[in-house]
């Protein structure tokens, strides 16, 4: 007898998107009619319906009293962060120049954000002016901030990044534990609290981002729980009242194969026990979710169009007119240690039941432009559109545009 393979891993079903007579509909467009619309290939596109769904989803879990903030890293697109704006309650950046897009976009500077290891002096001043709160992630920072408040005659707004003493366990990124550039060690933060009194910056309290991309609800509450309770501990140092709370936030979407969708119910139960711990212990802080790549991602696509079938000693390739320099991320370049596929769709054939082994190349010249590495697609043609799903975070901004001068993406949001 002999025992059957164990069935290959496959993608999430990427359901977020409606089809109509075989046609992916983004915004309720379907694609050929879209790909009109913009006039260029290839691009990406952002649903706005899914963008509020995905908040409104969020918010019926978390406790009301938790304030969602969307980390703009994820997609600093001006016309996207302006529609996220109006949804959430903050906005956190990581440059001056995203500080620059949110306030364009009517982001109130209170619930304004700026964490980086690497701030230099000029953003600084920029974020003492226009009113932001800074994360601060070195003692350097305190001096600088310091001489900035007493030049411009105006509070520098001050919380401390705390880089804890455990890692969020599962994450595909861990920035937290161990020795790491972000924040201040969680041993060496009550030295920085005295130095922040000395200096006469406004304290509001601690931001605490262990890590990203996590699918596992229970490795997510067990940080958020120990991140409250570190910064609890901390909280006995504070020259002032801790008004300020930033748990990060982890939460991570499906990309590959096997991959499921968090569930979000246990971290809502997590999360309303921490808020009425919070309401007693530190009964002045707003407690706060931030959240990029869980916000976003699922809402957007990548679409580019088939411009050549070549067959190479028995293997079909689709040759694309994007690659790594418009996707770095879906090539497997962007942190991938064994390159895996993004879920990948012919999204004019959507109901095709025919399908073909094949591989999505980019026009570039290099190996490492590969977006799908003999998968299971329709049987397309030329002038087919292959979309590439989950693209709405680290897709654009975080691709190389400029390599082999090829023409950068457009950006749409329906």
């Amino acid at each position: 007898m002999i025992t059957p393979p164990h069935p290959l891993p496959i993608h999430a079903p990427m359901t977020q998107f409606a089809i109509d007579n075989g046609q992916l509909l983004i915004g309720g467009i379907p694609l050929t009619q879209l790909a009109a619309r913009v006039g260029q290939m290839p691009f990406y596109a952002y649903d706005r319906a899914l963008l509020q769904a995905r908040v409104a989803e969020l918010r019926a879990i978390l406790p009301a009293s938790i304030k969602l903030h969307y980390a703009m890293k994820a997609n600093p697109m001006p016309a996207l962060v302006g529609w996220m704006a109006g949804l959430v309650d903050g906005i956190d950046v990581a440059s001056a120049g995203e500080l620059k897009v949110a306030l364009d976009a009517g982001a109130k500077p209170k619930e304004i954000s700026f964490a980086g290891p690497g701030k230099r002096r000029g953003e600084l001043r920029q974020s003492v002016a226009a009113g932001v709160l800074i994360n601060l992630e070195s003692f350097r920072e305190v001096n600088e901030l310091a001489a900035i408040s007493q030049e411009l005659e105006l509070p520098a707004r001050v919380a401390v990044r705390v880089n804890p003493d455990f890692e969020l366990k599962s994450s595909g990124m861990k920035m937290g534990g161990g020795p790491k550039q972000f924040g201040v060690d969680a041993e060496q933060v009550p030295q920085l609290l005295a130095e922040i009194a000395r200096a006469g910056l406004q304290f509001e309290g601690f931001h605490l981002f262990p890590g990203s991309q996590n699918l596992k609800a229970e490795s997510i509450c067990e940080a958020q729980q120990k991140s409250y309770a570190l910064a609890l501990r901390l909280a006995a140092s504070t020259p002032s009242p801790v008004r300020f709370l930033n748990l990060g936030g982890g939460f991570g979407i499906p990309y590959f194969p096997g991959e499921q969708r968090l569930d979000l119910t246990l971290i809502g139960e997590s999360l309303t026990q921490i808020a009425a711990r919070a309401a007693v212990d530190m009964p002045e802080a707003e407690l706060v979710i931030e959240l990029g790549r869980f916000l976003v991602g699922e809402a957007g696509i990548y679409v580019t169009q088939i411009v050549d079938r070549k067959i190479s000693r028995g293997q079909t390739y689709l040759v694309v007119d994007g690659g790594l320099n418009h996707h770095l991320s879906a090539s497997g370049n962007f942190g991938q240690v064994i390159r895996k596929n993004y879920p990948v769709a012919i999204g004019n054939r959507m109901n095709t039941g025919v399908k073909e082994c094949v591989s999505v190349v980019g026009p570039l010249c290099t190996p490492l432009d590969l977006l799908a590495d003999r998968m299971e697609l329709p049987v397309s043609q030329t002038g087919d559109f292959v979309v590439i799903f989950q693209s709405g975070a680290y897709g654009a901004s975080a691709s190389p545009h400029g390599f082999l001068g090829h023409p950068a993406p457009i950006e749409i949001l329906v």
